[in-house]
């Protein structure tokens, strides 16, 4: 599977390393070169200096022939446009997008986008584990 990522940060780096090492075909967008560090000596994929909602750099990522397309930067708009703009007119079928917003991310997930919300993660996690403490 040829994959593309939207930001190299702790969470972009991380997945692209794992996918890259699962032998897909990785492509990772960032607009800092200096990003290119966190995937390590020897990555294997690609690295695109750019923006996210730049057409440009999404062609240069050769995001109409991704397979999936994953957005992770730290800015809900970004990620939400991005992935906007990979399904509806580079015809990528597979996109996620990271939203921080838990209201956001719900009304984006209504319009057929995948979305991954680390804030309601959250609080579904520390929600449990204080109904755990109530029962010991």
């Amino acid at each position: 599977m040829y994959i593309v990522i939207a930001g190299c940060g702790r969470v972009g780096s991380s997945l692209a390393r794992q996918l890259a090492g699962e032998g897909h075909e990785v492509c990772v967008i960032d607009e800092n070169p200096e990003a290119l560090s966190l995937l390590g000596d020897g990555f294997p994929g690609q690295f695109v200096i750019g923006q996210a909602i730049d057409w440009e750099t999404l062609r240069e990522a050769r995001l109409s022939d991704a397979d999936a397309y994953v957005t992770s930067t730290d800015g809900d708009n970004t990620n939400i446009v991005s992935a906007e703009i990979a399904r509806e007119h580079f015809g990528v079928r597979c996109c996620v997008a990271r939203v921080f917003d838990p209201l956001r991310a719900d009304l984006f997930e209504q319009t057929g986008i995948r979305t991954v919300c680390p804030t309601k993660d959250a609080q579904d996690l520390l929600h449990d584990a204080v109904r755990s403490c109530s029962r010991s």
